[in-house]
């Protein structure tokens, strides 16, 4: 077993401090201006990112998915970013392309990025091509189509998000100014990509610009969605051409002698590369059994954290819909008019708290600083996610004691819920803004610190770090569906068990997670985002 030459390593380091590189002179840093230009890719990835997480689930329910089963579809997203991300990265490390180790997985990536789209936007209508029935609620070909494309886009952004930061990196030249700087625009384009992308699903009209995309197969809803992607697709394509076209990178060579030397340098003409030998993958189960007692204090608070967000990111939009608005996306048209416009109040919702996120991230270290350390923030935080899923529950009762309902050709319909109801739902989407900025940065920053700390790789660090959230994503996917179905089919269950999630987080972050030097807390600071 890999696992057990550990123990064998030259000079007693274990693996897990053996995958930091040896110490190469420093790259000199790019100008700004190529840096805002890589980090601005990050709106074209979030505005699609917005739309799946306002538009999709709904969206897999008209095509006939029953709601138990709708989050099995978004399993895709943690599967990618289990084995994706880290076989994306490692070899983005290792590419002797002409055009640069990072510049051709980008490039790969937008281009699967705008297939899938296109797959995902016309699902309908491919299944209608091949055989599906209008009259039949289930359109079985439709939905093989959209999930190869939400599979493959899920993939692609993965792709694209890894190399984009490596990138991003590789420019700052290991300057620790430039490097916050990258962070931070990369931080500030990723909320300007959520509020485009939600502002765009809550527009009603938006398909207006393209009437081709009503069809028989594809109501105005579905077309609203495919005008979307259009847009997404655009934006992103621009973005990445500008900045491929702008920013190169010279061909890379490992060290010689040296062939696991991700520092590296640029490759003469008349040289060779060297042969390049990959890392076994039990080295990673190597790491996993050399952690130390912050690192894994720090991926239980992590793995509980994730665990209380996923239901919400996942249903947040099916929330407001059905449980909020009264709606059911299987239902009369009626209904399912009233349904998509509380779908559609939920993408305002998701606007709202990404402006918040965008605010909140710039003020992460301020804030920690105000109530005495990164750790404390956290698990302040925590307790304030417990407080908004919990507030789901209220919420809900209250828009079910105040429906009103008329009666239109015989049918009972249920009409919108009171402007307060409606507020208070918005505001808890505003509200837990706070929390997800802290979970984009601190978890990141701890992992940087402790590996430090202990003398381990960053790159390793922060992939064991991401076990820790694409786990909880998985099981969260796998049982939130047939949990909520044990209680009456709605979203509360999955909402409440992500309440009490949270609070136990916040009470691990406070009581175990163990405290960084201050010097080193106010120096590292790593904002990311989850895919």
């Amino acid at each position: 077993m890999e696992s057990s030459s550990s123990s064998t390593k030259p000079n007693n380091k274990s693996s897990f401090q053996l995958q930091q590189p040896p110490p190469s002179s420093p790259p000199r840093p790019s100008p700004v201006k190529k840096i805002v230009l890589v980090a601005a890719i990050a709106s074209g990835i979030q505005f699609g990112w917005a739309l799946q997480l306002s538009l999709l689930t709904p969206y897999v329910q008209l095509l006939g998915i029953p709601h138990k089963w709708a989050s099995l579809i978004w399993l895709c997203g943690p599967i990618s970013g289990l084995l994706v991300q880290p076989i994306v990265g490692y070899h983005s490390d290792r590419c002797t392309s002409r055009f640069g180790r990072r510049r051709p997985f980008i490039a790969a990536g937008a281009a699967l990025v705008a297939t899938a789209v296109v797959l995902i936007g016309f699902a309908a209508d491919l299944g209608y091509l091949f055989g599906d029935s209008m009259a039949n609620d289930m359109k079985p070909r439709a939905i093989v189509v959209f999930v190869i494309g939400f599979w493959i886009l899920d993939v692609a952004n993965n792709m694209l998000q890894g190399p984009c930061r490596a990138l991003l990196a590789d420019l700052s030249g290991n300057n620790q100014k430039k490097t916050r700087t990258a962070n931070a625009f990369f931080s500030f384009f990723m909320a300007v990509g959520n509020v485009l992308g939600f502002a765009a699903g809550s527009y009603t009209h938006l398909h207006n610009i393209f009437p081709f995309t009503a069809t028989k197969a594809c109501d105005v809803y579905c077309a609203n969605l495919k005008s979307c992607f259009f847009f997404s697709i655009l934006l992103l394509l621009t973005l990445t051409s500008i900045a491929l076209s702008y920013v190169h990178e010279k061909p890379w060579s490992p060290e010689p002698g040296n062939a696991g030397n991700q520092g590296g340098r640029e490759i003469e003409d008349e040289e060779e590369p060297a042969e390049i030998t990959p890392v076994p993958l039990g080295e990673i189960y190597a790491a996993l059994k050399d952690l130390k007692r912050p690192m894994w204090i720090l991926l239980l608070v992590t793995c509980l954290n994730w665990i209380a967000w996923f239901p919400f990111l996942l249903f947040d939009t099916d929330w407001m819909g059905r449980e909020v608005y009264g709606g059911d996306s299987q239902g009369n048209k009626l209904v399912l008019k009233l349904y998509n416009n509380g779908v559609r109040a939920g993408a305002l919702g998701l606007m709202l708290n990404s402006v918040v996120v965008g605010f909140t991230s710039l003020g992460v270290e301020l804030l920690a600083r105000g109530v005495g350390g990164v750790k404390r923030l956290w698990g302040i935080v925590n307790f304030l996610l417990a407080f908004c899923l919990a507030m789901t529950v209220l919420v809900t009762k209250l828009a079910k004691s105040s429906r009103r309902f008329v009666t239109v050709d015989g049918v009972i319909v249920p009409l919108p819920p009171p402007a307060a109801v409606k507020a208070g739902a918005l505001s808890l989407f505003a509200a837990l803004g706070i929390p997800l900025a802290v979970t984009y940065s601190i978890p990141f920053a701890l992992a940087s610190i402790f590996s430090s700390a202990s003398g381990a790789g960053q790159g390793l660090s922060l992939g064991v770090l991401n076990l820790a959230i694409v786990i909880p994503q998985i099981l969260v996917s796998l049982g939130s569906g047939p949990f909520d179905a044990i209680f009456g089919g709605g979203n509360l269950p999955a909402f409440a068990l992500g309440a009490f999630a949270a609070a136990a987080s916040g009470i691990f972050a406070l009581t175990m997670l163990p405290s960084p030097p201050p010097d080193v807390s106010a120096a590292k600071t790593v904002t990311a985002g989850f895919h």
